[in-house]
């Protein structure tokens, strides 16, 4: 926060609350002094009852200057008056960094156990992998799903079939750094409708999804043109770019052929955020070795 701003909300806070005293002081004084000058106000409900201009009781006068008063000793020791950090000098960034310095003592013992183990051990160990369903179930299902079968655009990560790779080193990598993929959308480039029906109907035979014979002897050209760079020429992908496997009939957004014509049109964009940086190494490798568990 600039100087400017801390001032100015200081000053807009201070303001305030010196606005709400004089707003309940000068209220106070608006009812009738003594109880010959009360008057009926003009409310009238049910045609009989009728609201006399009585002042407010004074407990609940006291109960306003009270909750001001509380506001004001909130402001003095807490946070909430500008840059002033208040008396206690109490931050939220503070009490989180406190409060993970505490959960970090209290479980590090517990991940420093399996630091020693080998990947290989950490996927056969029932603990390792409790505690890495726990990890994916509080970083991992938004996107991957609970049952870990991914949706649209996400991978499935219980079929065996890895995007960026599925060793141990690939999916740490993963894990640590993210990733972000790519497709170039090819509809200028192929320049017709019936070049992209080709298309789709050359990639659905890849998978045997249409059969091969009906595929037109020139449709794989533009596939072979385009296509091969990132999917390699035989359509089985490249997992260092990763390109997706176009032969197994395992589809990362769909592969009826509406959904690779859409794919074609106008490409695809994916991201992967990365977790090493507040997972740390050894959960990472826990959560490492439970994604691959659930492959095999």
């Amino acid at each position: 926060m600039t100087a400017f701003w801390a001032w100015f909300v200081a000053a807009g806070t201070i303001a305030f609350v010196i606005w709400c005293v004089w707003l309940i002081s000068w209220s106070a004084k608006q009812g009738p002094q003594n109880k010959e000058d009360e008057d009926l106000v003009g409310h009238v409900w049910d045609g009989d009852i009728e609201e006399w201009n009585n002042p407010a009781p004074k407990w609940w006068l006291y109960l306003y200057f009270i909750t001001i008063a509380w506001a004001v000793g909130y402001m003095v020791v807490y946070p909430g008056i500008g840059a002033f950090e208040g008396l206690l000098g109490w931050s939220q960034q503070g009490q989180y960094e406190e409060e993970m310095q505490a959960a970090e003592a209290r479980y590090a013992p517990i991940y420093e156990r399996f630091a020693a183990m080998e990947f290989e051990e950490l996927v056969q160990d029932q603990d390792a992998l409790d505690l890495g369903r726990s990890l994916y179930a509080s970083y991992c299902t938004t996107c991957h799903g609970s049952d870990a079968r991914g949706a649209p655009g996400y991978p499935n990560l219980t079929d065996n079939d890895w995007q960026w790779g599925g060793t141990e080193q690939d999916i740490i990598s993963t894990l640590t750094n993210g990733r972000v993929a790519v497709m170039t959308p090819w509809a200028q480039i192929l320049g017709s409708d019936e070049a992209v029906d080709n298309m789709v109907t050359y990639v659905q035979s890849l998978s045997g999804i249409v059969d091969a014979s009906d595929v037109q002897a020139s449709a794989g050209t533009p596939f072979t043109t385009f296509g091969a760079a990132c999917h390699m020429p035989d359509g089985t992908g490249n997992q260092v770019l990763g390109a997706p496997n176009l032969t197994d009939d395992i589809w990362l957004y769909g592969g009826d052929a509406e959904t690779i014509r859409t794919a074609i049109e106008q490409g695809r964009n994916g991201q992967m955020p990365a977790h090493g940086e507040f997972l740390g190494e050894n959960r990472v490798r826990i959560l490492a070795a439970y994604v691959y568990s659930l492959s095999q």
